[in-house]
């Protein structure tokens, strides 16, 4: 009888009903249909633009969400007239301005047509969620690398599922789901986890954020609240842009 009314309860949790165990199954439809509360309604966008709920953080118009992620002053990456954004070399990281906990992003992203270097100095810049967990860009096109620091890893914590990138120089779309981490008491409760698709194509399935994600050394687990988006400058002349850069704030 235990098993049995440990059983039951665990399909009306999966099923999303929290009924009692002991009581008789429901006879009629109405008896397990509900209708509060009420999903809010979100228009879809057309033809790659945002949903109506969305925050557009660039839009190719300026850069007046974004900052210089070492001293706050104005971001000073290169405006396109294309509505594109590049990273100006060796002036440092951007982050947004709004911070923000879980989130749905969408960007777009693209390595420079001419081919440069090899390895980690090609095309590689980063997407930092709450400015520390990092999606990886890069080319990776005919371009081998340690596959914890290829394109869409979450860097050197998973590989992806998949390669999927376009030809060198064309755009790259991410479709980025992230659940922040918990805190108490200065403490990590649970942890983060990103999905992403690449394309199109699920590379990253709910992956568990194991802590910051630093080139040399352990990930880390500094507790934190919200926190800004942050794109980086790889400093080495990678020449990424972006374009179309929105989130739907999950929590």
């Amino acid at each position: 009888m235990k098993r049995l009314r440990y059983t039951l309860g665990v399909v009306a949790m999966m099923t999303g009903f929290y009924i009692n165990a002991q009581e008789v199954e429901p006879t009629k439809p109405e008896a397990t249909e509900l209708y509060k509360p009420v999903p809010p309604k979100v228009t879809p966008g057309e033809n790659g633009a945002p949903p109506s709920d969305a925050i557009v953080l660039f839009d190719g118009t300026s850069l007046d969400k974004w900052m210089s992620a070492a001293d706050s002053t104005d971001a000073k990456w290169v405006l396109n007239k294309d509505g594109s954004m590049t990273v100006k070399d060796k002036t440092g990281d951007i982050v947004t301005k709004q911070n923000f906990g879980s989130i749905q992003l969408h960007i777009e992203w693209k390595s420079p047509a001419e081919v440069q270097r090899d390895g980690q100095n090609r095309g590689n810049s980063g997407i930092f969620l709450n400015g520390l967990y990092e999606v990886q860009v890069l080319d990776n096109n005919d371009n081998d690398t340690y596959v914890n620091g290829q394109v869409a890893s979450i860097y050197k914590q998973h590989t992806p599922l998949a390669m999927a990138s376009v030809p060198t120089g064309e755009w790259n779309t991410y479709d980025i789901i992230y659940h922040a981490p918990e805190f108490e008491k200065g403490q990590k409760v649970k942890s983060g986890t990103l999905t992403v698709i690449h394309n199109g194509v699920l590379v990253q399935d709910h992956v568990e954020i194991k802590g910051t994600t630093p080139y040399i050394g352990w990930p880390k687990n500094p507790p934190h609240g919200k926190g800004p988006l942050r794109l980086q400058d790889h400093g080495d002349n990678s020449r990424v842009s972006f374009r179309n850069i929105w989130v739907r704030e999950l929590n």
